[in-house]
């Protein structure tokens, strides 16, 4: 090695441990670009897995699932869940126009995650009917709530169906309201066999 190659690298290697000294100075100058920001919302069966979720639906039984949700949105955020009840004629959110479902929350749950943390409920939730095309109550964690939902027979599915979901919602400071998040999960219920 020549002495104008070892200036060169001589040089280069200054110029290396001088940026990574002032890291930490740039750092205050200079923002990258975030990564996605993101919400993730899931529910799990009874046994906290992806799978026995509660289908059919038998008189005077008590059923669970777990909800919850991660935050990835690079700062703390207030959410709500609201969980909605329906039957197959009754509309979803549309994620496409990133509108809710336009049925009333039977029931809500607000909390704070911290980014990169996660909140997660254990769910219970049972059901008062006349017979399976009307359900007059659900009950959610010991409170009852009259829904008086009707559904029809279909013919099809041979049974009669309905869907508690839950839609997630984040606090919009600008708005001073909470705004639908685009997310929601939830399970179909077989309501045939309490007729």
């Amino acid at each position: 090695m020549n002495f104008n190659d070892f200036k060169a690298m001589y040089i280069f290697l200054c110029i290396c441990f001088g940026l990574a000294a002032l890291t930490p100075v740039l750092s205050i100058f200079v923002r990258l670009p975030a990564g996605e920001r993101f919400s993730e919302m899931w529910i799990l069966g009874p046994k906290h897995l992806a799978e026995g979720y509660p289908f059919n639906v038998l008189r005077g039984s008590n059923y669970t699932v777990y909800v919850g949700v991660s935050n990835h949105m690079g700062s703390s955020m207030y959410y709500a869940v609201y969980v909605k009840f329906r039957n197959q004629t009754e509309q979803l959110p549309n994620i496409t126009r990133q509108t809710p479902s336009p049925l009333p929350a039977i029931f809500e749950y607000r909390f704070i995650i911290p980014d990169g943390e996660t909140w997660e409920t254990k769910i219970s939730f049972s059901f008062d009917f006349k017979n399976a095309s009307l359900i007059r109550s659900l009950t959610i964690d010991n409170t009852t709530v009259i829904v008086n939902k009707p559904a029809r027979w279909d013919s099809e599915n041979k049974g009669y169906y309905y869907q508690l979901f839950f839609e997630l919602w984040i606090y919009d400071a600008d708005e001073a309201s909470f705004r639908f998040h685009n997310r929601f999960v939830g399970i179909w219920l077989n309501m045939s066999s309490i007729s």
